[in-house]
């Protein structure tokens, strides 16, 4: 099975071409999700953004419309070299953040330097982590709904903020792969956050 997002607008012509491939396939509804069979047995489930929940009628065009991101919810993505984190009304950002902060890499020295460098690793992400936190806590702490992604153990320990308490309950959508937040991948991750999800099983 392979996974891949595509923009609400994209949705029609996605299944346009799925078809192309295996032939007219035959749309039901199945656990709030759009699901798709073609005659040569492939078949796709496509899941709304955000969580949401489907229930309408079993076409491309119905399923697109359906695509409304939240009126208010906040996105915050977090690896060790920096972070990212906005808050937004709709698909207008309304304010955001971005910052980076130096982590040094693994090193091959032993003994002692070894532990030593590995001290220091750690207080250079913590203090990563911190600032993260400082922001997400002005920014989307008392946001309804957010999406997360980046690295899962950073993106914890910022949610693990005492400023933060009750936001990893209002996570939704799917955890975001990205490589270091800047603008650009900030701006990448908004449209991936209200993307459908189709998990495909080509025969």
């Amino acid at each position: 099975m392979t996974s891949v997002l595509v923009p609400p607008s994209r949705v029609a012509r996605w299944l346009q071409n799925f078809e192309a491939r295996h032939g007219a396939a035959d749309l039901s509804i199945f656990r709030h999700s759009l699901v798709g069979t073609a005659p040569d047995g492939s078949s796709f489930l496509a899941s709304l953004p955000f969580s949401l929940a489907y229930a309408g009628p079993a076409t491309a065009e119905a399923f697109a419309e359906a695509c409304v991101p939240p009126a208010d919810w906040g996105i915050l993505l977090v690896r060790k070299g920096g972070f990212a984190v906005a808050r937004m009304h709709g698909a207008a950002m309304a304010d955001s953040k971005t910052g980076q902060r130096h982590v040094q890499g693994r090193t091959k020295a032993g003994g002692q330097s070894q532990q030593r460098f590995a001290r220091r690793r750690e207080n250079q992400a913590r203090a990563a982590f911190e600032a993260a936190a400082d922001h997400a806590a002005r920014l989307i702490a008392d946001a309804p709904a957010v999406v997360v992604g980046g690295d899962a153990v950073a993106v914890d320990s910022v949610l693990a903020d005492a400023r933060l308490r009750g936001l990893a309950g209002r996570v939704v959508g799917d955890f975001l792969t990205v490589p270091d937040p800047r603008r650009g991948v900030l701006e990448d991750a908004v449209l991936d956050a209200g993307s459908v999800t189709m998990s495909v099983i080509n025969v």
